[in-house]
């Protein structure tokens, strides 16, 4: 265990440019609680003591406002920024260098039971504030998630959602700002 706080305060010190010293994440930061009760509760949800899974992950969402499922599966490379509203489902898998924003769902479209029912989210993906990921889909390698998107099927590697649903941004569009005298692609 110590040499996971130790990753995950290194890893969390890399991904935040905000972060100052090992202390103050290990202290302050309310995504390194969570991932770190979640950890926990893990490893109890592994070996079947579900109610006390539920019961470290309840505490872990009370504390930091950030609700990650005891039997979801997280690499131990993700950095939840913002986390406040973040809500991991119990089937969802999520792999290294991810970075999460505030107030995403990671989440199931239906009550069925006994199969994956959460997104697959595999590595060097960025899911935008506000979020949602929807259903057992999977979002591959590289791709971006923006903010408020609603996510339905799966998302190609290194490509880039947006909306409501969510649609792949393929076209350049060339905005004028006079204001400043510039061209920007968007």
């Amino acid at each position: 265990m110590i040499k996971y706080i130790k990753e995950l305060v290194n890893y969390t010190l890399k991904k935040d440019p905000a972060a100052k010293s090992f202390t103050q994440v290990l202290l302050l930061y309310p995504s390194f609680h969570a991932q770190l009760m979640y950890k926990v509760a893990h490893k109890l949800y592994k070996k079947e003591r579900y109610f006390t899974a539920r019961l470290i992950s309840q505490l872990g969402r009370f504390l930091t406002g950030i609700e990650i499922h005891p039997g979801a599966k997280l690499s131990n490379k993700v950095f939840i920024d913002h986390g406040h509203g973040v809500v991991i489902g119990e089937t969802t898998e999520i792999g290294e260098d991810v970075v999460i924003y505030h107030g995403v769902t990671l989440g199931a479209t239906g009550k069925e039971k006994d199969f994956k029912r959460h997104p697959t989210i595999k590595d060097h993906v960025m899911v935008g504030a506000g979020a949602k990921v929807l259903g057992p889909i999977s979002v591959h390698k590289g791709a971006k998630i923006g903010a408020n998107a609603v996510v339905l099927d799966e998302v190609h590697q290194n490509q880039t959602v947006v909306g409501m649903p969510a649609k792949a941004e393929n076209k350049l569009r060339v905005i004028k700002d006079e204001k400043y005298k510039k061209v920007s692609a968007t």
